[in-house]
């Protein structure tokens, strides 16, 4: 009996440790700062061990279709709904996480453009010396949107000389080393990056407002710590993280 006891103690002492497992997540940059945010109470509650990979929603979708293996995406919704059509998600895990808008930035310092209607926002595009924003080649959603609406402002010919399509890291992390004067990126991308200002979201008439959602792989190698992963994200502490960060929860 007191071998016995000895056991079940022993097994309590290191059963979560035994029973903790990897999670390997593949998200979106406009969600990336809020699951490295999350991770490491996630760590700590559950034993599980948290990796962040990012990239735009076009590469990682690519990423996934070419048999990449990954646990948890967490990727804008109509991408997901592709990926749950295709088989590489269990569509059942779905949570949507976050609605983040898209704003402009400008360098700390430097003089705050007014964007508060639509001819003070296109005003300030032909005012600044450089305008940039993600190259849409790479599978960006805001980058996409931006260029287009560029277009839909009629101001396609007037910017192309001066527009910089960032390929590498944030835009703000460009403005801020004054690399480019006016940025447009997701908020969520802006607010984090030391040197850099949010001017402002873009104007309601124009704005672009995407709903980013977390799904489980359909071949996550520990489905229940992915499952586990995602409720976190969604839950209390995921929607105090996202609010700071700019975005709306859910």
């Amino acid at each position: 009996m007191r071998w016995l006891t000895a056991g079940v103690l022993l097994a309590f002492a290191f059963g979560p440790s035994a029973a903790a497992g990897e999670v390997k997540v593949l998200s979106a940059g406009a969600m990336r700062e809020v699951v490295l945010a999350l991770a490491p109470p996630f760590e700590k509650e559950t034993g599980h061990r948290v990796t962040v990979d990012s990239g735009s929603a076009g590469a990682l979708a690519r990423r996934i279709n070419g048999g990449e293996g990954f646990d948890v995406v967490v990727i804008p919704e109509p991408a997901l709904e592709k990926l749950a059509e295709s088989g590489q998600v269990d569509g059942k895990s779905r949570v949507a996480l976050a609605k983040i808008g898209i704003g402009v930035v400008v360098k700390a310092g430097a003089p705050v453009p007014d964007v508060a209607s639509v001819d003070a926002f296109k005003r300030a595009l032909l005012a600044a010396k450089s305008v940039g924003y993600i190259d849409p080649a790479g599978g960006s959603t805001s980058g996409a949107y931006v260029a287009g609406l560029i277009e839909r402002l009629g101001l396609g010919a007037e910017l192309r000389a001066k527009t910089v399509l960032v390929r590498d890291g944030p835009v703000a992390l460009h403005v801020a080393r004054g690399e480019i004067e006016l940025g447009l990126h997701q908020i969520s991308e802006i607010l984090p990056v030391a040197g850099a200002q949010l001017a402002g979201p873009l104007p309601a008439p124009i704005q672009k407002v995407t709903t980013y959602a977390a799904a489980v792989g359909a071949k996550a190698h520990d489905p229940d710590a992915a499952q586990a992963l995602v409720k976190f994200l969604a839950g209390p502490a995921g929607a105090g993280v996202i609010r700071a960060r700019g975005m709306t929860p859910g």
